[in-house]
């Protein structure tokens, strides 16, 4: 009789704290997007491939996780030859990201909170140019994906190149501090 009121309690237990599972990210199948302004109104976007990533879900709601992006897969969408491996080279700089020297850029899945429209406000940190700070975002599950947005303020993670966070005067060669990243993410067990 003990025995089946342990194993009832378990079980109401596990019930009660409901199904959570590991899930990785499929490197190949998820995507990376980047936008970046000028003052112009002129804008560059590109993508970014991910090296690994794991998130862990509770009845369907993300909780945790962590996602590495491989810096180096850094490509320019919206120009061409030779203007696109010029814009690519000088990104990869140290007038922006430091590639070289900071190959990954992570992010940290911390916390979420449904929201009414079936989507998730997140918290996380966000590590670029070894560099982290919290940053919030939005995640939204797709029929076989998941979506997020986040937009971060690059002049917090020392890329200075035309910011109006660093210099002066800049006039129209003004570059907006915030990126807009745009994922794509596909899971499997």
């Amino acid at each position: 009789m003990k025995k089946n009121l342990y194993t009832l309690g378990l079980l109401l237990l596990f019930t009660a704290s409901g199904y959570a599972q590991s899930l990785a990210l499929d490197t190949k199948s998820s995507k990376v997007k980047w936008t970046g302004e000028e003052i112009t109104t002129k804008q560059h976007y590109g993508s970014l491939a991910f090296k690994s990533g794991r998130v862990v879900l509770e009845d369907n709601q993300p909780q945790t996780g962590t996602f590495v992006v491989d810096m180096t897969s850094l490509r320019c969408e919206d120009l061409s030859s030779p203007y696109r491996e010029r814009l690519e080279g000088h990104l990869r700089s140290d007038d922006f990201f430091s590639i070289e020297a900071n190959p990954e850029a992570v992010l940290e899945l911390t916390a979420t909170t449904a929201k009414e429209d079936g989507s998730y406000n997140a918290q996380g940190k966000l590590t670029i140019k070894d560099i982290t700070h919290p940053v919030v975002f939005v995640m939204t599950p797709a029929e076989d994906h998941w979506k997020a947005k986040l937009v971060f303020d690059r002049s917090k993670y020392e890329v200075r190149f035309r910011s109006g966070s660093f210099f002066e005067n800049l006039g129209d060669k003004l570059i907006y501090d915030d990126i807009t990243i745009e994922t794509e993410l596909v899971f499997s067990n």
